[in-house]
């Protein structure tokens, strides 16, 4: 018996309305995809600020002040101090800039100085592993300009897009406060609105706020606390451009097996290699007692009992956000990476589940109600 109209029209519409939703849903992420940024940022701090603004919530009863000082104490902590770091940043990185351009930081009378005091057997070895026409010193010279270049030019142009910035700050506010007031609201109604079954619902998105704060809490706090006190021994030491180098041990923080020793390790190595050897030893203990241990000591208080993707993850997620989503990748990467393990294991927790009892009086049994602990196991 061949379908009706009647029983081939539903189908066909809700086809239709289908792609419609999807087709209005890919409009409006390109409509807003400019301000990509500062709503990934103010979604991020909505759900890290969350749990204190619930706090401000039960004292005063009233959503708009919560929001409101919740937002004025994010202004304070974050805003402010990385509105006045990307300023000296880019004050820090015009001047090396200049100084690259016109000569007067010459990296390869550096890299000469270092290799002029290595042991002997050194520097036979690296005669052997580089024959002398090859000119190591030019090379590890260019490549040393190249990167210098490169990362001044980056940090410059950060600071020069000022009226982005300010927009990008203004966006991000605006959306934070709505978040704030109206985050569990809207959290409820996205929830509803996946075509999922409710345990799995609940459990992405549990998930998917415990990613952000893990991610936030224990990779981008802890390299900033990295990049803090490298940047603060690197002034205390008389390093040019403090803030810049800071600024850069922050940024490989983030990169699992990389890390600041990349930044402050040179500039050990060349303290000794000109004769200041109280500065060059100082600045390598520094380096391993003081910032190597921070990640280890820092991330458990933290982060908690919060998931933990492994590093290998971590460092192949990180560099492909940054290749495909700039700055931002450092926490869409990881995050998508936390998501993409989740929903596997959901599935794979699925298709292993056991099959359900179809036992008539299992059936008609009353459900018990959950105890408290689970009630509090669940909750995000």
């Amino acid at each position: 018996m061949s379908p009706t109209r009647y029983d081939v029209a539903p189908a066909l519409e809700d086809k239709a309305f289908i792609l419609l939703v999807l087709a209005v849903s890919l409009a409006f992420a390109l409509t807003i995809w400019p301000f990509f940024g500062a709503i990934l940022w103010g979604t991020a701090l909505a759900i890290l600020f969350a749990p204190l603004h619930r706090r401000l919530l039960r004292r005063m009863r009233r959503g708009n002040l919560a929001a409101i000082i919740t937002l004025l104490i994010i202004v304070i902590i974050v805003v402010i101090p990385v509105t006045l770091v990307i300023g000296l940043l880019a004050q820090e990185a015009s001047g090396l800039y200049t100084r690259i351009q016109s000569g007067e930081l010459d990296l390869g009378r550096y890299v000469q100085q270092v290799l002029d005091v290595l042991p002997a057997w050194v520097t036979q070895l690296v005669d052997r592993i580089w024959p002398s026409d090859l000119n190591v010193p030019e090379r590890l010279s260019g490549i040393l300009t190249g990167a210098a270049q490169f990362i001044a030019t980056r940090a410059l142009s950060l600071g020069q897009q000022t009226l982005a910035l300010v927009l990008g700050i203004f966006v991000m506010l605006y959306l934070l406060f709505f978040l704030l007031r109206d985050g569990d609201a809207l959290a409820q109604r996205i929830e509803g609105a996946v075509p999922l079954r409710p345990e799995l619902r609940e459990g992405l998105m549990t998930r998917f706020s415990t990613v952000i704060r893990a991610t936030i809490k224990g990779t981008l706090v802890v390299a900033l606390v990295q990049g803090v006190l490298g940047g603060l021994a690197l002034l205390v030491l008389g390093v040019r451009a403090p803030v810049l180098w800071g600024a850069l041990m922050a940024l490989l923080a983030l990169l699992p097996a990389v890390g600041p020793p990349l930044v402050w390790a040179p500039i050990a190595i060349w303290f000794l290699a000109t004769g200041s050897l109280g500065k060059g030893i100082g600045l390598a203990i520094y380096g391993i007692v003081v910032i190597g241990l921070v990640d280890n000591l820092l991330r458990p208080i933290l982060v908690g009992r919060d998931t933990r993707i492994p590093d290998y993850i971590i460092l192949v997620s990180t560099l492909g956000g940054i290749a495909v989503f700039g700055l931002n990748g450092f926490i869409v990467g990881p995050v998508i990476a936390a998501l993409f393990i989740t929903v596997w294991e959901m599935f794979q927790a699925t298709r292993n589940a056991p099959a359900e009892v179809h036992d008539p009086a299992e059936v008609q049994a009353p459900l018990e109600a959950p105890g408290p602990a689970e009630v509090q196991a669940v909750e995000p």
